[in-house]
């Protein structure tokens, strides 16, 4: 907030002094129009500035027409509201209204249609919003750095949660509050947030793997949700239960590599393989617990089956993302 703050009142006050050199009428008009333009990335502000200026023309075609008919009467502001507002909405030009606005009673305070009066008008436009977006494109705050924080943390999230899941299976009585689940929801919201922002503050040669990673860890905590619903099952210890436990703690460690190679997904196929070939369950609580079992380990493989497809592209993988 503090950078928007400084590259507003830059703007602004660089649009008043070049609408006084230019001898526009009124200057402060011009940084107004700025304040207005300033954006919290680039693509935005752009895509306002050119919003405000396609919505001021329109208005003041408008404007000149509604103006000539009826006269500079005070009643003819409500017309030009009642035609304007609707068509620049219609068109998706909404929040150009203001800007639109404030063009058109500088017009009316003229009291006359003019092409000089017009220019006046549409040069205040280029030099405010000129400015805004100038300052917007000369000077973004980078999120690089903030993003990789919350993925080491996210990452951190995750790797305690299957730690705890395997603690779990060794030991159903083991007490875990779920804490991190929280933690990694929001951390997976604010990055996401954040990669937004840093993408539409660099709409040339931006690498999209951010976008792709924080949608990745959405999805696969919806499944990590799933598999604690699963654990919350097995209320005792099961030899099986021993064997999920070292693929968590594999995963654990795997959560935090960039590129995905198979090894767990390996592991899990070989589990699957192996309970099959083990004796039916003798019990009807022990079919009940196998079988939440078997069901966490499809979880698991669901997981995995999302890093494989959301992957980051790397030359020289080492690990496989978990």
């Amino acid at each position: 907030m503090g950078i928007r703050v400084i590259k507003t009142a830059v703007a602004a006050i660089a649009a008043i002094y070049l609408a006084l050199y230019l001898g526009l009428e009124p200057a402060l008009s011009a940084g107004m129009l700025a304040i207005l333009g300033v954006e919290v990335t680039r693509m935005k502000g752009l895509r306002s500035a050119l919003i405000r200026f396609v919505a001021s023309v329109l208005g003041l075609f408008f404007a000149s027409f509604i103006f000539t008919l009826f006269g500079f009467e005070y009643w003819s502001v409500a017309i030009f509201i009642l035609i304007t507002f609707p068509v620049l909405s219609r068109f998706n030009l909404k929040d150009g209204i203001v800007t639109s606005s404030v063009i058109v009673f500088h017009l009316f305070t003229f009291g006359e249609v003019t092409v000089h009066n017009i220019s006046n008008e549409i040069f205040l436009l280029l030099v405010g919003l000129g400015c805004a977006t100038a300052i917007n494109f000369l000077y973004m705050p980078k999120d690089e750095k903030v993003i990789s924080t919350i993925r080491n943390e996210t990452e951190q999230y995750f790797a305690t949660i299957f730690t705890e899941m395997a603690n779990t299976l060794r030991d159903p009585k083991h007490i875990w509050n779920g804490s991190e689940l929280l933690d990694a929801h929001q951390a997976i919201e604010d990055g996401s947030a954040r990669s937004i922002r840093n993408r539409e503050n660099r709409p040339w040669g931006y690498e999209t793997y951010w976008s792709t990673y924080f949608e990745m860890r959405r999805q696969q905590l919806d499944t990590i949700q799933q598999m604690i619903a699963e654990l919350a099952l097995v209320y005792e210890k099961l030899p099986q239960a021993e064997l999920i436990a070292k693929l968590l703690d594999q995963l654990s460690n795997d959560v935090k590599s960039d590129v995905y190679q198979g090894l767990a997904e390996q592991g899990v196929f070989q589990l699957m393989v192996d309970f099959r070939a083990m004796d039916l369950p003798k019990t009807r609580d022990e079919f009940e617990l196998r079988a939440a079992l078997l069901t966490l380990l499809h979880e698991i493989d669901r997981y995995l089956a999302i890093a494989k497809r959301l992957k980051k592209k790397a030359v020289l993988p080492k690990k496989g993302v978990a």
